[in-house]
């Protein structure tokens, strides 16, 4: 079964002016039955397929007139070991997440450049975000944050503070092998309603499932479904603000709130997630621990026994790792894509984390597996590079500023006891 959201109430630019006519005059969108979105998205069909049993062409599994009707078999679940280390249950699954996708004036000018050099039209971020691409690959799910609105082909663009960036950002995201991006973030609604829709309708054209803001009060009731070969995912952000404005429409951007998120999460529990994800924009920027409400929150949300891992972005730097209770948190990824900051090394660097997920015999899910990649931006060109200890991309600044990006991040990482609790660097190429 494909990758998919369980709501979807309109898709692209198919219905966007009917959209934005009821965004406008605040109307409200009938909801779909729950019956009917779950037939859509064909859960309730696969369930059905599951729960019944097959019988052979040649009688095999009838009962004859007089005889006792044979039990019926467990089902065994099929063998599905999923991209990522070696899986030591039956079953295994692997996300791979990464931090916020900052684009600023000098990154679209590098995609011109880019573009240009290959005769292409327009801008090319995927040579600036290639080395990922690996990663994504050994993953069975990736997932990235769409920090900024975007603005439409050619412009006008703006960077910090209201952005609105290229929509080829996300057409990249998509090239290199992201299935889903977040939405929800402290400029989510930047350039109002109108931002707000041109974003979701270019994940839409992209073929990126998303979260985190909506244009619709149903969609917002929705929970996004991402399927692997081995398990649902279920995703649920949350921002701790908007830089102090204001939507047209509460509903439009999922704010960062533990009841809801929980509540949020029973849901998805009910319609069949085996795997649920927390997601957190929030934090300090440039700090190196979390803060206050990062722990609160996630503490929460781990207390609820809803969610399988929680993870965050926003602080444009790295964050720790804690597991707590036995459930994994990471704090911040720092930046995905970022131009440099002449004033706060830790702007340029970020973390890409995988975890994998076994489900045990009881039929229960739980991280099995968590590695993580320390990154830096460099430039001339400027290129996401990982500086992990393999260096699977070579030197990407020099061999000691790459090192030092690689200690400091470890440092931060580990000072949460993250290390002793079993996470580790992800060397891509010592895997099979």
């Amino acid at each position: 079964m494909p990758v998919m959201s369980s709501a979807r109430t309109y898709n692209g630019a198919m219905g966007n002016g009917f959209v934005r006519a009821a965004v406008r005059a605040g109307g409200a969108v009938s909801a779909i039955t729950l019956a009917a979105v779950l037939a859509g998205c064909g859960l309730i069909a696969e369930e059905n397929a599951k729960a019944t049993p097959a019988v052979s062409a040649s009688g095999a599994g009838t009962v004859r007139p007089g005889a006792s009707p044979a039990p019926t078999p467990t089902p065994t679940p099929t063998p599905t070991p999923g991209a990522g280390p070696a899986c030591s249950t039956l079953r295994c699954t692997s996300v791979l997440v990464t931090g916020d996708m900052l684009v600023h004036t000098q990154l679209w000018q590098q995609a011109r450049e880019d573009a240009a050099a290959a005769g292409k039209p327009g801008l090319d971020f995927v040579p600036l975000l290639e080395g990922q691409r690996r990663y994504i690959q050994a993953s069975d799910l990736a997932i990235c944050h769409q920090e900024t609105p975007v603005a439409g082909p050619d412009g006008p663009f703006s960077a910090y503070p209201s952005f609105n960036v290229p929509p080829q950002i996300v057409t990249a995201a998509k090239a290199v092998g992201y299935q889903a991006c977040t939405t929800a973030s402290n400029h989510t609604i930047d350039r109002g309603t109108d931002g707000l829709l041109r974003t979701l309708d270019a994940l839409d054209a992209a073929g990126l499932k998303h979260t985190g803001s909506y244009r619709t009060e149903a969609e917002s009731q929705g929970i996004l479904m991402l399927q692997t070969k081995a398990a649902r995912i279920a995703v649920i952000e949350g921002a701790y603000g908007l830089n102090g404005q204001y939507p047209e429409y509460a509903w439009q951007v999922d704010m960062l709130d533990a009841p809801t998120m929980i509540a949020k999460a029973q849901k998805a529990r009910a319609l069949g997630a085996d795997i649920v994800l927390g997601v957190m924009h929030a934090g300090d920027e440039y700090a190196s621990e979390a803060n206050a409400q990062q722990k609160e929150v996630a503490h929460a949300l781990v207390d609820s026994g809803q969610f399988t891992m929680i993870y965050g972005h926003h602080t444009h730097s790295v964050l720790p790792i804690e597991n707590y209770k036995g459930t994994w948190i990471v704090y911040g990824l720092g930046n995905g894509i970022t131009e440099l900051s002449p004033w706060y090394v830790v702007n340029n660097e970020g973390l890409l984390v995988r975890a994998q997920f076994s489900q045990d015999a009881s039929g229960k899910w739980a991280a099995s597996d968590l590695a993580w990649t320390p990154s830096v931006i460099v430039r001339g060109p400027y290129r996401w590079c990982s500086v992990a200890s393999d260096a699977p991309q070579g030197t990407c600044s020099t061999p000691d500023a790459d090192a030092a990006t690689r200690l400091r991040t470890a440092t931060v990482v580990e000072s949460m006891g993250a290390a002793a609790a079993g996470a580790h660097e992800l060397l891509i190429t010592k895997e099979r």
